[in-house]
């Protein structure tokens, strides 16, 4: 029997889906490679094109890593803080987030990034679309760590009605299709801790860019 046919499955939305609990076969191992990611491209503090710190820390793992800074939002091969290639990307995180494109619909997915953002209390991220990727036909797969937080699925509008989940560890949401260009975002974090992580929530979200 396949590890992850007994999970939860909710459709939220047309081509959006949650998966509760989805991580739980892989989430040692899952967490054994991403503490090692981590040791190799330490977390950092980037800066919007804008000139504002962002709330979260992040890095990157894969053939490419998601920046920002003065020049804008980009996908680059190398870790700004250190010029080098980013660490390759785990066999345990490419299974769980081709695993969960598959349980919803989305075959073949060949995700070449994973962003890993952490966020303490009071963290957040606004609204917006992922629109850097060269290939909208490929979905977003996006998985939670750690502490709780409330995610929010809006429309193809920044000012469209909002849908708020709260989504726990282990949890993967899947989106694509109509769904693929969505403004979502994170509200702010409240103060709670989780046994494994700590004070921190950790999103890894798994996209094709190049």
């Amino acid at each position: 029997m396949d590890l992850f046919e007994t999970l939860e499955k909710q459709q939220i939305l047309k081509d959006v889906f949650l998966l509760r609990g989805f991580v739980a076969p892989l989430e040692n191992a899952i967490l054994a490679d991403m503490a090692t990611v981590i040791q190799r491209a330490p977390f950092i503090k980037m800066t919007t094109p804008g000139g504002l710190k962002m709330s979260v820390m992040t890095t990157s793992c894969g053939n490419l890593g998601w920046i920002s800074d003065k020049n804008g939002y980009r996908y680059s091969a190398q870790d700004p803080s250190s010029s080098k290639p980013w660490p390759e990307m785990p066999a345990s995180f490419k299974e769980v987030a081709q695993q969960a494109a598959s349980a919803v619909g989305f075959e073949h997915f060949e995700p070449d990034t994973c962003l890993i953002n952490r966020y303490q209390t009071g963290a957040k991220m606004g609204l917006h679309q992922d629109k850097d990727e060269l290939d909208f036909d490929q979905p977003i797969v996006s998985v939670s760590l750690g502490i709780p937080a409330v995610f929010q699925m809006g429309g193809h509008a920044r000012n469209g009605k909002v849908l708020k989940l709260t989504l726990y560890h282990g949890d993967v949401l899947v989106w694509g299709g109509e769904s693929r260009l969505r403004f979502h975002g994170v509200m702010p974090v409240e103060s709670c801790s989780h046994p494994a992580l700590g004070e921190y929530r950790i999103n890894l979200t798994f996209r094709k860019a190049g």
